[in-house]
């Protein structure tokens, strides 16, 4: 299974990166009603900042965003959304060897995503540190630049020049 293919089924919902049911029973090859049997029955074992259930808002926001039509009928309940320890909590209740396989490549998704944004971090706090650093010193820079730049705009105003080249009878 593609990395890049789960990454696409990653939302961020409540400021957190989240999978939707729907989504993990297709990857695991099950319906999502056996998928949310699971769940329920082990209920236990997926406090609220592993799983929660979306509002209608939040669905309807969602289903906007990766712009996809309501289905016959429309959704009865609205979707589970998994974190990524909900995910890999999925791994203790379903216990198919699709589903363990399919649910390793979705944590390495999860772990990839979490490397990237930290160094995306990173390098955003490195360049606002040289911004703030440098700044001063580029903006005598800049302020030379300003002025020239309005000095020629000035000059240009100042000199209408006589226009060169083929000129015709018209002109």
């Amino acid at each position: 299974m593609q990395l890049q293919k789960i990454q696409q089924r990653i939302y961020e919902v409540r400021s957190q990166k989240v999978m939707l049911d729907y989504d993990l029973a297709e990857l695991y090859e099950t319906e999502t009603k056996r998928l949310k049997e699971a769940v329920r029955r082990n209920i236990d074992r997926f406090p609220s900042d592993f799983m929660f259930e979306l509002t209608r808002d939040e669905f309807e926001s969602l289903r906007t965003q990766f712009a996809t039509s309501k289905k016959r009928g429309g959704t009865r309940y609205m979707p589970f959304a998994f974190t990524e320890q909900g995910v890999a909590m999925l791994a203790s209740v379903l216990t198919s060897p699709t589903a363990i396989e399919v649910n390793i490549q979705i944590v390495r998704a999860f772990v990839l995503m979490r490397k990237y944004a930290l160094t995306h971090q990173e390098l955003t706090l490195k360049l606002q540190e040289l911004e703030s650093r440098y700044d001063k010193q580029f903006k005598d820079v800049y302020e030379a630049i300003a002025f020239l730049v309005q000095k020629d705009k000035a000059n240009s105003a100042q000199k209408q020049r006589k226009q060169i080249g083929f000129k015709t009878n018209n002109t």
